[in-house]
């Protein structure tokens, strides 16, 4: 099935190939897993090891580190060709961890953990979240406090992707309690084998997005080395996740556009192919009308995403347009998909139905790597 005809700027002979490979690759291992994923929500481990082989964990970091040695035009191709494919893999959040590691750790912590990661052996998941506390970072309770040469955990995370496999968990602490705001702030990386007091909790049932991994952490005197902190000095860690949810906010757009064509593709065939009194579908004007609204909307979405690419890859997106983007494309995602499950009718309703997975998984969207509300405030911030 095509999506577009449309080719970006940003696309070379080498992403094109490396495309080509991605594709092949989805389709021929993670399509046919999507129901038994959904099923016990999550993948297995030997899907990470055979990720890791293909070369679609973690493509943009260097290759001294294990990496594909590209640029994030590597890693939007990954992130776009799960969503044409309708597959939720934690690789973008792979990729995220991986980012947080190579901007701010060691070359120690650089040589420890990349290489394991982008061979699939080691599972990232970063926990932010918090049953009280979710964009607003002050609101953070999760201790780090230091003891001699260790740092002693004690907390609860929640929304956790990949949290059920994952062996590296960056988790978003509170080194100095006695800071307030969000001065007191630190990253600290934790190898979750074989660790005390270190605890995976149930699944979570969420409304979407089945097939991925999702759950709570609990810390109860988790015990890591202080050379685990991420970055020179403790109270960094809120700037390092500013700086880095460009990255996260970008890929959450990527993705959105990929739906949006996706769901005009398949609805396009859908109406050609269903009849109502007589004649196709698309014999109607509503539903012609409304494709053509929802494919000008993905197209828009398209340029739109393909010039944030640009500007990253030149070093030059800022944070209010990636807030543009993750805000304005997970919003356009919503309205695209429900339009489309629109012209399915009752079908699209059925969850048998490439749409209605679609528009179950497309909500999350406008909630994680920030609200689109706070999105907003960013933006207004800027003005």
């Amino acid at each position: 099935m095509t999506f577009s005809v449309y080719e970006p700027r940003w696309v070379n002979d080498d992403v094109r190939m490396f495309r080509t490979s991605v594709r092949q690759f989805v389709q021929r291992e993670f399509v046919p897993a999507q129901d038994r994923w959904r099923q016990q929500h999550g993948s297995e481990a030997a899907a990470w090891a055979a990720a890791g082989r293909a070369g679609i964990l973690l493509p943009d970091v260097p290759e001294a580190y294990g990496g594909g040695g590209g640029t994030f035009a590597h890693e939007a191709v990954v992130l776009e060709e799960l969503s044409l494919a309708g597959v939720h893999f934690g690789s973008v959040i792979q990729s995220v961890v991986a980012h947080y590691i190579l901007a701010y750790g060691s070359e120690e912590q650089k040589q420890a953990w990349l290489p394991r990661m982008a061979r699939g052996e080691l599972v990232g998941a970063i926990a932010m979240t918090e049953p009280a506390a979710g964009s607003d970072l002050e609101g953070i309770q999760t201790t780090a406090r230091r003891e001699g040469d260790c740092y002693v955990i004690n907390g609860s995370k929640t929304f956790i992707t990949n949290g059920g496999q994952a062996g590296l968990v960056c988790v978003v602490a509170k080194t100095d309690p006695a800071v307030r705001g969000v001065k007191g702030i630190s990253l600290v990386m934790v190898e979750t084998e074989g660790l005390r007091g270190y605890r995976i909790g149930r699944p979570l049932e969420k409304v979407g997005m089945h097939a991925q991994d999702t759950c709570e952490l609990f810390f109860d005197d988790v015990r890591v080395p202080v050379a685990n902190l991420l970055g020179p000095a403790e109270g960094t860690g809120f700037s390092q996740l500013m700086d880095r949810l460009i990255y996260e906010r970008l890929g959450v757009a990527v993705s959105a556009v990929a739906v949006a064509e996706r769901a005009v593709a398949v609805t396009t065939s859908y109406v050609k192919e269903r009849c109502a009194f007589g004649k196709p579908l698309l014999a109607f004007q509503n539903t012609r009308f409304t494709l053509a609204e929802c494919q000008t909307a993905a197209h828009v979405g398209r340029v739109f995403v393909d010039s944030c690419i640009e500007r990253f890859l030149a070093g030059q997106l800022d944070d209010a347009t990636a807030a543009m983007a993750k805000y304005w494309l997970t919003d356009c995602q919503c309205r695209v998909v429900d339009e489309c499950l629109q012209l399915h009718g009752g079908y699209g309703y059925m969850a048998e139905y490439p749409i209605a997975r679609m528009w179950t998984d497309s909500r999350v969207q406008r909630i994680y790597a920030g609200s689109n509300e706070i999105m907003k405030e960013l933006i207004a911030c800027s003005l």
